[in-house]
């Protein structure tokens, strides 16, 4: 089970003893739950606010995961450092971590490159390039691997 429990008290503590934010953290928990409810919380894992390079590293291993499916299909997929820098910036939220950014892989790159895949506007062979166009938007554009 994953939670934002106490969240707002990890914000709070920047800079912190580690054992500081699990005391208020772990005040938190017991102020929310019932009793029962806490006697089956086997384990807590306190994460750190992530900072917008932590974000790209993840961001990298979940387009890694979708440029192996393109593998798949003979295809594949390189973002230009601005449109990773979209990516990023659209999917931060330093309060719910990396949860966003996952989502906004699969709204801006995702669901239109799979549309676009429907379409036939790409297919074996081709390198889709993102980047950011002149409205400030993530574009697809297709290169030949060859």
């Amino acid at each position: 089970m994953t939670s934002n429990l106490g969240s707002h008290k990890i914000q709070e503590m920047v800079g912190e003893s580690y054992e500081d934010i699990k005391a208020e953290v772990m005040e938190s928990v017991g102020s929310i739950s019932a009793q029962s409810l806490s006697n089956r919380i086997d384990e807590i894992w306190y994460s750190i606010r992530l900072g917008m390079s932590q974000m790209s590293g993840i961001a990298a291993i979940q387009l890694d995961r979708l440029r192996q499916r393109l593998h798949e299909r003979e295809m594949d997929i390189e973002l230009s450092a601005d449109a990773m820098n979209k990516l990023v910036a659209i999917g931060y939220d330093p309060v719910y971590g990396a949860r966003p950014l996952k989502r906004a892989i699969q709204q801006e790159i995702e669901n239109p490159l799979s549309l676009k895949l429907l379409a036939g506007d790409f297919g074996a062979g081709d390198i889709i390039k993102v980047d950011v166009g002149a409205d400030d938007k993530l574009v697809f554009e297709k290169r030949s691997m060859n």
